[in-house]
This record gives structure tokens, sequence and C-alpha cells, in this order.
């Protein structure tokens, strides 16, 4: 089929002899289903010598975008070309058939996925040579100016084509001149979410808003590229493009990008397929709500379409575990994927944040990202390894220049940033930490993190006013990620409000059951709990929040300190005394400890009983303070002998 169906459709079959025409269209095709894309520039360019025709154009144009000749490209889509006759010129939009006479904006959305066909017999007898200067249509003599057209304006294809050879070209405001601002097809009947596209492939014009996006993105209108990214999904839900753009680029929050993935037109616009579709876009949505509805998603792709072993749905296992802090399962995950496919994109940034998290993986990391920086020197996710090896070794000046060359070369690698900003951080240099936290919240909009770590660091610079305002805008976009409860009970404490932060701490535990995440990860939200109920003088409860933290992890210091605490205001002294060498023996240089035993000490010899300092009680004391007495005096009457050490007096209090 023709981009530009100026004739009527030939039959397929063998009738009739081929000229040289066809049998050089043929060419062309085989030389780019093979790769042979000089060859297809070559005889493409002969035939439309010959021709003169607009399909021939098309193609040789595609043949050019291929081998990254944009400029050569977009100068064959805009120069004239004989237009097409009115009467015979139908243009289906999304499948829809209507005349070019109606609607020239419009055009042919089609376009012959083959490129080869029978020879037309083009009538250019009567068309003089046109001029093909970069003013060629100004130029060409008015009598001809009725029967002559750029492919731009015959067709929405070679319009679209040529919008993208000037993205490639970084014509940005040139690009969006050709597209328009908005989609000029939206209030159409024959457009819209309902309208399916009959021939089942992807509208040109969900492709067209796609691309309006990206260049929105490059003229930095984020809110305006989400909405075209919106148009387009909504238009085609096979337009994975603007799926990616929207999930991948964190451009809406958890739950706006729920309800609307869960609301496209699936059934009007792919029946057959609908099921699919949704399932593996839901898959991909991210975890920190719909726990279940996630986990029921991921079986059915597994158990009734067999993709228990298809990199995408792995990666969504990933995501959840990793959502969970379960950084062993996920690197076990993304593993697996990596076996399959050499570099998985999606993947890449939780395999190697998961290397980060497992100390014993280090090595590993060094090793990977080598390889991937000899591998694949042009891919962001390269130098991103490299930046994240040298985070985990505490080289915070290198990790951030890497980090830096990543974002340089994909301004939307969410990571990147957020890595760069927790260089600063770690480093202790908080307010530019806030800095690049809040540079990262602008662009990512629909991510409730930035926002977070802005908080977590106010906190640390005790701008608590400021603190609140960040964690509660993070709470707005995201409601259900427990870390962010936690933050938001620590700043509850922080107020003195100690009801209220152990109602978010109890809460953010909650979450975490829900989201069957590591316990290891919550033991200090578990202290943070005991401390607002001895705080409330709820020792009870107190105790048993950091036995719970001591179950989890018995080594824990400040558990250990903070039990020690709760037993001495209980009175229970001995298992005070107990817990606080326990936590000493780990942190020996604790002054606060040492103080807290020293008053355990003191509050057990004065206020308590002889029965807990010496076995028997004080009857047994004095016997043996007696027995000791008489032992030094027998000593005092023996004669002395002269011996190292012997002079040393001993006296007994």
């Amino acid at each position: 089929m023709d981009v530009f169906q100026d004739t009527e459709m030939e039959s397929d079959n063998d009738d009739g002899e081929w000229g040289m025409i066809d049998r050089m269209r043929l060419w062309r095709h085989d030389a780019l289903m093979q790769h042979l894309y000089e060859t297809a520039a070559f005889w493409g360019d002969k035939i439309l010598s010959w021709t003169n025709d607009a399909n021939d154009a098309f193609w040789l144009a595609q043949t050019y975008f291929m081998t990254h000749q944009y400029a050569r490209a977009e100068r064959l889509l805009t120069r004239p070309f004989p237009a097409m006759t009115p009467n015979v010129q139908s243009a289906p939009l999304n499948g829809l058939e209507h005349r070019l006479v109606d609607d020239l904006k419009m055009g042919s959305l089609t376009a012959d996925t083959k490129g080869k066909g029978k020879e037309g017999h083009p009538d250019t007898s009567i068309m003089p040579q046109l001029p093909m200067g970069d003013v060629g249509m100004m130029q060409i003599p008015e009598e001809l100016q009725d029967s002559v057209s750029r492919l731009v304006d015959m067709s929405v294809a070679c319009r679209y084509l040529a919008a993208q050879c000037q993205v490639r070209q970084g014509n940005w405001t040139d690009a969006t001149e050709m597209l328009g601002e908005a989609n000029p097809f939206r209030h159409s009947a024959r457009s819209g979410p309902a309208v399916p596209n009959v021939d089942g492939g992807i509208k040109v014009e969900a492709s067209m808003c796609h691309l309006r996006g990206i260049l929105m993105l490059k003229l930095n209108r984020g809110d305006q590229a989400k909405l075209c990214f919106m148009e387009a999904l909504t238009l085609d839900v096979k337009c994975y493009d603007a799926f990616d753009q929207l999930v991948s680029g964190e451009m809406m929050t958890p739950d706006e990008e729920w309800e609307f993935i869960q609301g496209l037109a699936y059934r009007e616009q792919t029946q057959d397929d609908a099921d699919f579709v949704q399932l593996i876009y839901t898959s991909q949505l991210r975890k920190y709500k719909h726990a279940e509805e996630h986990a029921l998603t991921r079986r059915r792709l597994v158990e009734e379409f067999g993709l228990s072993d298809n990199p995408d749905v792995l990666f969504s296992f990933a995501d959840a575990l990793y959502a969970q802090f379960r950084w062993a399962d996920c690197y076990t995950i993304t593993t697996r994927i990596l076996g399959l496919v050499s570099i998985h994109d999606p993947t890449m940034p939780l395999h190697i944040a998961c290397m980060y998290h497992l100390n014993h993986l280090h090595s590993k990391l060094f090793i990977l990202a080598h390889e991937l920086v000899e591998r694949e020197p042009e891919n962001p996710i390269s130098w991103y390894a490299v930046g994240v090896w040298y985070l985990a070794s505490g080289k915070w000046p290198q990790a951030r220049q890497y980090f830096s060359k990543t974002s340089l070369m994909d301004p939307r690698f969410g990571p990147a940033w957020i890595a760069f900003a927790h260089t600063f951080a770690m480093e202790g240099e908080h307010d530019h930490a806030v800095t690049a936290y809040s540079t990262c919240a602008r662009m990512f909009t629909g991510s409730h993190l930035p926002l977070l770590f802005v908080g977590m660091e106010q906190i640390m610079l005790s701008n608590h006013l400021l603190a609140d305002e960040a964690l509660n805008a993070a709470y707005a976009t995201c409601d259900g990620d427990p870390l962010l409860i936690n933050e938001l009970g620590v700043m509850a404490f922080t107020h003195g409000d100690y009801q209220r932060a152990a109602d978010l701490f109890k809460r953010s535990l909650e979450l975490a059951q829900v989201t069957q995440s590591s316990q290891m990860s919550w033991t200090t939200t578990y202290l943070n709990l005991g401390t607002c109920y001895r705080k409330l003088k709820n020792y009870e409860m107190a105790k048993t929040n950091y036995q719970h933290v001591l179950e989890i992890e018995p080594q824990h210091p400040q558990g250990l300190g903070y039990l020690a605490m709760v037993y001495h205001l209980l009175g229970e002294i001995d298992k005070a005394i107990i817990k606080y060498h326990e936590a000493l023996s780990i942190d020996p240089i604790n002054g606060h400890l040492i103080e807290l035993l020293n008053l355990a000490l003191e509050s057990d010899l004065c206020c308590g009983s002889l029965e807990k300092v010496y076995p028997g009680g004080e009857e047994a004391f004095r016997a043996m303070m007696v027995s000791l007495k008489t032992k030094v005096l027998d000593a005092s009457k023996k004669p002395k002998v002269d011996k190292p050490g012997a002079d040393v007096a001993m006296s007994v209090g």
C-alpha cells in the first residue's frame, strides 16, 4: 500500500510484466530489510529521478533517516512534488477514509510496509523541472502553483517524518511548528480513544502526540509534555513509548498513574488483546500501593500468558522486591534478567543499587562498571555504574563527577540525579544536598522521593518548619511509603507530640508488614516507637518494642541501651546493669551509657539491699569482712621478707 494512494490498488498477482522501476523498487525494499542502506538509497534515488513520485520520495527519505542523514531527508520531504489528483486521492485517518480535498491538513496516515510494487507509470510529461532552492515553492511559476505541493502538506506520515528529522538535528522550534503546539485532529470525528485503528497498527496521530511531548521536554515545558504523552497513550494504548515516558520519567503520582492506566480504552482499541495489554502495563507501575493487585497481575502474566522468563515480567518481580528492601532476592532476579539479555534498561538501576546495598558484591560492582564502560560507552547507565562504585567506596567527589556526566548524557535519568544529591548528603554538605534534591523534585514531579530527602536534610539542619513543608508535600504525592511515614513520625516526636508520633510509627510498621519488607530495615522504626512509649511512660510497651529490636538484631547497641533505661525506670536495677554492660561491650566509649551505668550502680548500692550485691546477704558479708580482717592482722605479725612487691599495702574499706 502506498503512502499516497493516488492510483487504484494493483493486484499482487503476477499478471503483466515488471518493468525496470518495478524491479528497482524490489531491490530498494530488500536492501532496506537487509540493512544495506546505501544500496537502498542508491537505487531509490534513481527511481525518484524517473518517476518524480511522492511515494518513492517518501521511501527515499526513510532510507536517509535510517542512515542519520536527517537534513537530506528533511529537504526531500519539504521540496515540491506534483500534487495528487483530488478526485482519486483518499487518505485513511487511523483506519477511516476521507477525501484529501475535505481536509488537506490531515493527509495520509498510512505507510507502505513493503515499499515495493508494480510500476505506476506516473504522467510527468507536462511537468517542467521544478526549482530546488530554499524558496523553491515561491520560485514556481504561477500557472504551476496549484499543481505542486510539498510532501509534508500532502501526508501526515511525511510531516511526522520531517518533524523527526528536525528533532534529531536539534531544531526544536521548527519541529514544534511542523507538528503544531496541540493535536490538530483532537476534535475531529475520526479521532479519539473510542475510534480503533482498523488496520491493527499504531495510529500516526498518537505517534505525533508522543513526539510533541518529547519536544515539550526539550523546551523545558514538563506539564505540557505530560499532557501530550497522556493524550498519545489515550489515543492508542499500543504506543508504549508514551507509557514509558510517563512511568519511567515519574511524571505522574502513583495514584494518578494507577487510575490513568486502569482507565484506558483497551476494549475499544484492541478488543482481543485488551487483557494482556492492561496486565503488562499494570506490572510496570510503581509498587508503593495495590500490593495484592500487583501480585495477581504477575501471576496471571506467568500462568495465563506463559511469560515466566520474560525480562519485563521478571523486572516487575524485582521491582516489587526492591520496594520491600529485599536486596538479595531482588539481586537474584536481576541477575537472571541480565543472563537472558545483556542489558535491560529498566533493570540496570535496580541491579546496580542491590550491589551497592550488599557489601559483599562491591567487587562485582567494580567489574560490572568496567565491562559496561568498555561495551556501552555511549550508554548513560555505564557511567552511572561507575559513580555508584565510587559512592560505595566513600569517594564522594569522584562519584559526583560521574553522576553529573550521566545526567548530562540523559537529563531524564532520575537515579543519577538522586545519587548526585546523595553524595552531598553523605559528605555532610546538607545545604548543597537540599539544592540538588530540590532540582530533582522540579524535574520528576510525580516522585515523592526528592521531597522526602529534602525533608530529611532539613531535619539534619534543624530547619523544622521547612522539613514539615517538604515532608507534607511528599505525603500529598505518595501516602503509601512507610519510610515517609517514619520521617513524619520523627517530626511529630521533635515537636513533642509523642502520641501522634507513636501512631505514625505504628502505621509505618503496618505498611511495612503489608509489603513484606525485610525486618532488618525497620529496626530504627521499632526503636523510635519504643522511645515514644517511654516518653509517654508506657514502659511495658516500650520494653516490648526494644525487645523486638533485639530479636531482629541481638547486638544492636541502641536497643540494648534503651532497654536498660526502661529496666532502670521500672526499678529492675540488676537487669538494667546487665543490659548497660552488654551495650558498652559493643559501644565502649558511649559517655551516656557509662553515666547511666554509674547511676544504676550507685542506686543499687545506696537504695538496694545487700542481698542483691553479696550472696547470703548482710550477715554473710559481715562475716566475710571479719575473716578478711583477721587474715590481714595475722599476716602483719609475721617477719617481713624482702621480695619485689611485698611492701604493697592493702586497705579494706
